[in-house]
Order: structure tokens, then C-alpha cells, then sequence
């Protein structure tokens, strides 16, 4: 359950990653990254699945690694993403507690 709403900035860095998680496209390849061995893949395995362009692929890469929710590592001639658990966990902490609320509002266990 969440203790007190969240300060301006908590609430803008949350909403920074929602709005990156809005597009299905980029949910489709945090998913691709995060279900790889160690949380971590290269870009030629995660474009492959996608129907966008190259080029796009790279784009949506990008905001989800400026919303913090991806890194990134230049090994030879490609490039490696990995999720980053601590935003991971604090998106799931944040929805968690949204449910928890709900349901002891209608009386249901979560």
C-alpha cells in the first residue's frame, strides 16, 4: 500500500516511464529484452520480432533507454540491452499498491 502520494518529482519520473511503456511497440521489446537469459539482449535478437524498420527499432530503443527503464553496452559491431530491475520494481511497487487499495476499497483480496 502505498504510505503518501507521490511528490511532483516521483510522479514525473513515474509518468516519464509509463509514457515510454504507452507504445506497444516498446512494450513489445522491453518484453523481448527482459524475457532473454540474464535480462539482456542483443538488438539483432530483439528487432527480428518487431515489424518496424531498423531505424525505428533504434528510436524506440532510445526512449526507453532516456526513461530509464533500459542500458545499453557497444560490444563489437552491436549493441546489448539490458533491463534496469530497480525501475522495473518500482513500476510494479507503484501498480501493486494501486491494486492493493482498489481492492480493500471493494472488499476483495488482492
Amino acid at each position: 500500500m502505498v504510505a503518501e502520494p507521490l511528490d511532483m518529482p516521483a510522479a514525473v519520473a513515474m509518468a516519464a516511464k509509463f509514457k515510454a511503456l504507452s507504445d506497444p511497440v516498446r512494450l513489445q521489446l522491453l518484453s523481448s529484452v527482459a524475457s532473454h537469459a540474464g535480462g539482456e539482449a542483443c538488438v539483432c535478437d530483439i528487432s527480428a520480432g518487431v515489424e518496424v524498420s531498423q531505424p525505428t527499432v533504434s528510436h524506440h530503443l532510445k526512449v526507453l533507454r532516456d526513461a530509464g527503464l533500459l542500458t545499453s553496452q557497444r560490444r563489437a559491431s552491436w549493441v546489448y540491452y539490458a533491463v534496469v530491475p530497480e525501475a522495473l520494481a518500482t513500476l510494479s511497487g507503484l501498480l501493486s499498491a494501486g491494486a492493493d487499495s482498489a481492492a480493500a476499497a471493494a472488499g476483495v483480496s488482492a
